[in-house]
């Protein structure tokens, strides 16, 4: 880091709340519809301004902060929120008299997407490697309608009817990140408990479990089944997400019942790291992984 640089985004963040939990499913729930936008695009277009007329570039302004040049600008077009502790140091840098920091206090509250959850959900969009260890519930990148619906309808307190069908399409529309152009290299660890649960039923079991076989075949995604019966595991601690995003940043992403923590810190992403890569080695590779799904399938 270069003497006197900003510092940003490097930390753990904790965010505590009834709405951080999944409800059992290791994915951010209802979440995915930026209903902040246009106020998002306001606050970016001041940052823009601002910074031009500082003489700034996006570049010099992004390594100053030590956040880069793409998340400046995916800030400036709105498609990115700006972080409340990330405005106050702009505000002083850019010498604009806390404007940024009102201007984000004033946006609507009654629309605002949780910042937390954009945060994660820009990194995820944006990924160029996703791995996945999935303990509670399948991942929600693979799960069929039918699962994410008995996953909705299992939550305490209850949704009410609407609600669950507008966090399904929801969960639904989040899978389009593994049917892109160019789809992020994707790896799943499942254990095998989330993968013989019934669910939904019989039948929502069937879809799912030839859901999973289907993504065996995908280029680009890897499944693994962490089997029972294991003398060793190293995913006791719980379910978790590791990222890569384009400018080649590794982040981790954790849940428990009453908060969330996107982790930056090197070192608390690191001893995810070398958790996941054991959970690769304990888990069943990929060919005895499509024969314990055929096997299901056949006993279904």
């Amino acid at each position: 880091m270069e003497q006197g640089a900003w510092t940003y985004g490097r930390s753990v963040r904790v965010r505590d709340g009834e709405r951080t939990r999944t409800d059992g499913e290791f994915d951010l729930m209802g979440t995915t519809t930026r209903r902040n936008a246009s106020a998002m695009k306001m606050v970016g277009a001041l940052l823009a301004l601002y910074r031009q007329a500082a003489g700034l570039t996006q570049r010099s302004l992004g390594e100053r902060f030590v956040i880069g040049e793409q998340q400046i600008a995916s800030i400036e077009q709105g498609r990115r929120p700006l972080k409340p502790d990330l405005a106050e140091q702009l505000d002083e840098l850019l010498s604009t008299k806390g404007a940024l920091s009102v201007a984000l206090s004033r946006m609507p509250e009654v629309d605002l997407v949780p910042l937390w959850a954009e945060e994660y959900l820009d990194q995820e969009r944006e990924a160029i490697a996703i791995s996945v260890y999935a303990s509670l519930a399948m991942p929600g990148q693979l799960q069929t309608e039918g699962y994410a619906r008995a996953v909705f309808r299992s939550r305490v307190p209850v949704y009410d009817t609407d609600e669950i069908e507008q966090l399904v399409a929801r969960r639904i529309e989040r899978q389009e990140i593994l049917h892109r152009k160019v789809p992020p290299t994707t790896s799943f660890v499942i254990w095998e408990p989330v993968l013989r649960d019934r669910l939904g039923g019989d039948n929502v079991f069937t879809e799912q479990v030839r859901r999973l076989r289907e993504c065996t075949e995908v280029p680009g995604i890897t499944l693994q089944i962490m089997p029972l019966g294991r003398t060793s595991h190293a995913g006791l601690d719980g379910p978790f997400v590791l990222l890569e995003t384009p400018d080649y940043q590794r982040l981790a992403y954790m849940e428990t019942h009453r908060g969330s923590q996107l982790i930056a810190d090197p070192d608390g992403v690191g001893i995810l790291t070398q958790k996941y890569a054991m959970l690769r080695t304990q888990a069943l590779n990929t060919e005895d992984t499509r024969d314990l799904l055929d096997r299901l399938l056949g006993e279904a």
